[in-house]
């Protein structure tokens, strides 16, 4: 089996191929196993064969493929699919007077999902495989639901046996969660890591690393839960503290876990340890926001002969720095933005960038600011609130408790940043422009961010004990990285797709099920498929058709 290219005459475009050879006599033919994609440039050829490579060697490794085998009919009624794809030109004789609908399950998800959930890996990390059979099928259940339907482990359990013909026993979910020990977080990252390193020719050289708290609704601290920084301004309730590194495609590289009340620049330490242990690597960027700004950690980095590009919070330089950030005369014209290098101490570098996008912007949300807080001093009778909040005092003169206004000369002082961004590097040899454009690609971790709290809805999080915490935050984490996988294939092999479009496609790939009155025969009538249904299928080498079929 190999990866072979074909080009179309008078053409650019080449199609990316996986083939393998048979024997038919004497002579030897290629049999295309999957086809992968057409690529327009040598960019994307590139990258189309890299992905080509990582499915072949999943093919090649993969010694009884893991089909998702639900409940009953269910499960009937995929495998009855399949093989009527090999029978399509034969009638089906029945009376439809006879026929009745006994159930309507939807396939899209476990079909598509589920399979690329065995590819990753991810049904081989609960420990004892062949004891715990079941239990490695729930934890799939669960990622399967999280991703079609996040909710409530009682909800997933009702949604998947109405909407996927799969029956869980609760109390067995919850036992299942238990099996997700410190191995399995383990054989997880593991998993995660080799998937996205896997899928390129290139050692990763590029990481983008954060962090965000999740809240619980609760307000009893232990070890894990505990108050403190919270970035959904869930100031009461207890939280915890998640950090993630992903690749400049955005594709997870594993996470972890911390007592909600830590500081996020003291977890930098462990992505660096874990970056060490999971591979060796020649050059690695960390990128990341200002949250991880400090002489500490920039240390570390250096000291672990890693690189970094850092957002730099640039009013709180010493002054003679500030002067010089501020003299818009003393800036270079770069590709669409005013560029300057300032040296620091240690070899490091500050790179500024003006761009009058920004300056329009940063004065928009300034103004913004500022006429609903004149709007609320205008009201408001407690001027003590104002004196409280950190971000009214940014723009106020407050003389006393009676005595509350906008202060101009603030806002004068303000205006003089708008427009201003800045990085601290410790790469001698990038250009500020790449170094600007590699730290752009932070969007990618926030957009996963965003996935996890909003689309696997991971919080607010209502187990109790550390060892479900962690189960919960592993089964949203997995989900996560089929999500991304996916969406990385479609964007390479048809076009992009937000998860949200994908998704919704494959809930709404279903089968009607009818049972015949007099001889109990049941059919399957698959529902119309939508082109982007047919090429999610195409991208994970399925099938999918609409022609109704004999189930038994």
């Amino acid at each position: 089996m190999f990866v072979r290219v074909k080009s179309t005459p008078n053409s650019p475009r080449q199609s990316v191929q996986i083939v393998t050879s048979e024997r038919i006599g004497d002579k030897v033919k290629q049999r295309i196993v999957r086809h992968v994609g057409i690529a327009a440039n040598d960019e994307e050829l590139a990258k189309m064969k890299e992905l080509a490579e990582f499915i072949r060697a999943g093919l090649e490794t993969e010694s009884a493929p893991a089909l998702f085998r639900p409940d009953a009919l269910a499960r009937m009624a995929i495998d009855a699919r399949k093989k009527a794809e090999l029978l399509s030109d034969q009638p089906l004789k029945v009376d439809l007077k006879q026929l009745r609908e006994e159930s309507r399950v939807t396939t899209g998800i476990h079909e598509i999902y589920g399979k690329l959930f065995d590819e990753l890996g991810f049904d081989r990390v609960i420990g004892a495989p062949s004891r715990r059979v079941q239990a490695a099928k729930t934890i799939k259940h669960l990622v399967m639901a999280r991703i079609a339907n996040p909710a409530s482990k009682r909800k997933s359990v009702i949604e998947l046996e109405r909407d996927f013909g799969i029956k869980l026993d609760l109390n067995a979910v919850y036992r299942t969660l238990d099996f997700i020990d410190d191995q399995s977080l383990e054989l997880i990252q593991k998993k995660a890591w080799d998937a996205a390193t896997g899928l390129f020719a290139q050692k990763i050289d590029v990481i983008f690393y954060d962090c965000t708290t999740l809240y619980f609704e609760s307000f009893v601290a232990d070890d894990l839960r505990d108050n403190g920084l919270s970035k959904e301004h869930k100031f009461s309730e207890t939280q915890v503290l998640l950090a993630m590194m992903v690749t400049r495609e955005g594709l997870p590289l594993g996470y972890r876990l911390y007592n909600g009340a830590t500081w996020e620049g003291h977890t930098l330490a462990d992505a660096i340890s874990h970056v060490k242990r999971m591979a060796e690597v020649d050059r690695v960027v960390f990128v990341a926001d200002s949250g991880l700004l400090s002489k500490d950690n920039l240390a570390l980095i250096e000291k672990s002969e890693k690189h970094y590009i850092v957002a730099a919070r640039l009013k709180n330089q010493p002054e003679s720095i500030k002067k010089q950030i501020l003299d818009k005369g003393s800036y270079q014209q770069g590709d669409q933005m005013l560029l300057k290098e300032i040296a620091l101490q240690g070899g490091r570098r500050l790179l500024v960038n003006y761009t009058e996008k920004r300056a329009k912007k940063d004065a928009h949300d300034r103004q913004k600011a500022l006429d609903k807080l004149q709007k609320k001093i205008n009201k408001s009778k407690n001027r003590e609130s104002f004196i409280s909040n950190s971000s009214h005092r940014r723009y106020l003169k407050i003389e006393n408790q009676q005595s509350v206004k906008i202060d101009e000369e603030k806002i004068r002082s303000a205006e003089q940043w708008d427009g201003l961004h800045g990085v601290i590097t410790n790469i001698n040899d990038m250009p500020a422009k790449d170094a600007f454009e590699q730290y752009s690609g932070l969007w990618q971790i926030e957009e996963s961010f965003r996935l996890t709290k909003h689309d696997l809805r991971v919080r607010p999080i209502y187990h109790w004990t550390s060892r479900r915490i962690q189960a919960h935050v592993a089964i949203c984490f997995m989900a996560l990285v089929c999500i991304r996988h996916l969406s990385y294939r479609v964007k390479l092999q048809y076009q992009p797709l937000s998860p949200e479009i994908i998704r919704n496609e494959l809930a709404h790939v279903q089968q009607s099920i009818l049972i015949h009155q007099r001889n109990g025969t049941h059919y399957g009538i698959p529902s119309k498929p939508t082109q982007h249904a047919k090429k999610i299928y195409q991208v994970m080498g399925e099938k999918l058709s609409s022609v109704p079929f004999l189930i038994a």
